[in-house]
């Protein structure tokens, strides 16, 4: 294969819905990464990257099941039913950037993803093949202030330097509110782009006091939406922040600020630029996750693209939404700098006439370091190199986290817990981001850091009911598996250690979750007390040492990690989802 041949098998979606050709395996060629513009402006999306200034690994997830009418939809199928259903070649490259499909071995061939300066080497490819940045935007998703040691120790400074050398020119939030709103404002003060938030406002009682604020009149802390010209066409970005900050972390950071999806003032916003601004085309630079987007596509017209973040989905096609008013187009990009979306827009007399979507796979081996965002890399690492190379463990299992329930590295977090803190349960959040360590490689420090940098990382024990536990357990998967995607409020399941249960995710509410047992394979009774290890409380600040300080002192006691149980749930009534395989 000729790298001509690579390019055109990297497009993923085209004018009209065509799809195109995928059946060719890639690793018989190196990728070709020059993609010639079609139309006349571009917009490229990145999001999710987490902080990951440096080349990693991250595998895809086997479980990401979808339910009721997102059975079977993207982005809910994974391994052969994805490549399938996208029409990719098993054994590609492609294969290895979408699914999990051999990944430690494909992972050796094909090498690490990502990274900022091999991302930036592409963004500028990308843009001058667009006629450089007056042609084109770069647009970032969020999550991009948290994920590492030196974004934790910079509180997000780094990130911000990283993505205004990058040359991001709009963006919106979520884990970037997980830093004290002083901190947020800082950080927004200093980024060269945009930070837009439709549906982020201040309480009334912040109002009234005079808090910070874009807009005093409508209460918008940041601003809600931007007009871009672009080749003489004029494109408006709206942000959409994660609506759930609040529940799915501490309020206590923000306490100014109410979210929500805010659907009804999104439609109202829509309505009034297009009355007023009278853009060719609108896009909503999303956080809310794939299955929200979707959702929120169908109920609110006027909008021409959704590009997407929250939930890491790596989407090769997009999903087309049929609505009231028309059609909207919805993707995600993956995360941790893995994927690059570019989005080619056909306007003409102010209006949107056609579009090609690709989604490219950031392959670090295949692009060039950028130098000067090498040079900015290596400063901001340079102060912490001892401490983030240390070397804890070496690992004979592969350690990852991805998936409604339980990765390796989530098994070992658990298995952490329980066995510092001396508890016969643990429970660990059900994030999503995180790099993963192959098979034969040592553990390091910021490996443990890019699983657990979080700003309320204290760690927890104390006793609770069998019935508290269910009740937690309960309350999670309701926010994964209810039927409504406005209702789905976090991240995926809260891994356990120490403990096994049933699962029926098609279940009602309240009734999901059976036969809790220890793994010694004893009942937990609803009356009787366990001793219960954690971290990252949302509510209230926990007593106990940083979560890193207590995998780390794990580690360099057990020096070989094998992991060779999980505790994920037995599964009931989903023997046929394509989003599953165990």
């Amino acid at each position: 294969m000729n790298r001509r041949e690579f390019n055109r098998l990297l497009t993923a979606g085209a004018i009209a819905g065509i799809l195109p050709k995928t059946s060719l395996a890639f690793s018989s060629a190196e990728p070709n990464y020059d993609i010639p513009q079609k139309g006349n402006a571009r917009l490229l999306h990145i999001t999710d990257c987490h902080a990951q200034l440096n080349p990693i690994y991250f595998r895809e997830p086997n479980v990401n099941m979808g339910l009721n009418n997102a059975f079977g939809r993207t982005p809910h199928v994974v391994g052969d039913a994805f490549l399938k259903k996208n029409k990719l070649s098993k054994g590609s490259m492609e294969a290895h950037a979408f699914t999990y499909l051999n990944f430690n071995s494909a992972a050796k061939e094909y090498g690490k993803v990502g990274g900022f300066a091999h991302l930036s080497t592409l963004v500028k490819s990308l843009r001058a093949s667009a006629g450089d940045n007056e042609n084109s935007l770069l647009l970032d998703g969020g999550d991009t202030w948290q994920g590492s040691a030196t974004a934790y120790w910079s509180r997000g400074k780094d990130m911000v330097q990283a993505a205004n050398l990058l040359g991001v020119d709009v963006m919106t939030g979520h884990w970037e509110f997980t830093y004290q709103d002083e901190e947020v404002f800082s950080n927004v003060d200093d980024f060269n782009g945009e930070f837009l938030a439709q549906n982020i406002k201040l309480t009334e009682d912040a109002l009234f006091e005079g808090k910070r604020s874009h807009d005093e009149d409508t209460g918008h802390v940041f601003k809600p939406y931007t007009i871009k010209e672009i080749n003489g066409h004029r494109i408006a970005i709206i942000g959409q922040a994660f609506p759930y900050t609040p529940v799915a972390n501490p309020k206590r950071f923000i306490p100014d600020w109410s979210f929500g999806i805010q659907n009804e003032d999104l439609q109202e916003l829509v309505d009034e630029i297009k009355a007023t601004e009278k853009p060719a085309a609108i896009i909503v630079l999303s956080h809310n996750g794939m299955d929200v987007d979707l959702k929120l596509a169908a109920v609110v017209t006027g909008i021409d693209f959704i590009l997407g973040g929250h939930t890491h989905d790596g989407v090769p096609v997009p999903e087309t939404v049929k609505n009231s008013g028309g059609e909207t187009v919805v993707t995600n990009a993956g995360s941790n700098g893995k994927f690059v979306g570019v989005l080619d827009l056909s306007l003409a007399n102010g209006k949107l006439k056609g579009y090609e979507y690709r989604l490219l796979p950031v392959f670090s081996n295949f692009i060039k370091a950028d130098a000067e965002m090498t040079a900015l890399i290596d400063e901001i690492r340079k102060p912490y190199l001892e401490t983030l190379n240390e070397e804890l463990a070496v690992t004979e299992s592969l350690l990852y986290r991805r998936g409604n329930f339980n990765g390796t590295f989530d098994q070992l977090i658990c298995d952490a817990l329980r066995h510092e803190l001396n508890a016969e349960i643990s429970l660990s959040p059900g994030f999503r981001w995180g790099t993963t360590v192959l098979a034969g490689e040592a553990v390091t420090f910021e490996n443990v850091m890019d699983q657990t940098c979080i700003t309320y990382p204290e760690t927890y024990a104390r006793d609770m009911l069998g019935n508290e536990i269910k009740l937690i357990l309960e309350d999670v998967a309701d926010n994964l598996f209810h039927p409504d995607p406005f209702y789905q409020q976090g991240g995926d399941m809260v891994r356990v250690g120490g403990m096994n249960y049933i699962c029926d995710p098609t279940a009602a509410s309240g009734q999901r979750i059976t036969n809790m047992t220890l793994d010694s394979g004893k009942s937990i009774e609803a009356n009787k007390y366990y001793k219960v290890a954690g971290w990252a409380t949302v509510g209230s600040k926990a007593p106990g040492k940083p979560i890193w300080e207590v995998v780390s002192s794990y580690l360099r006691n057990q020096k070989t990690i094998n992991i060779t149980s999980i505790n994920s749930p037995k599964l009931k009534n989903v023997s046929n989802n394509p989003g599953i395989v165990l």
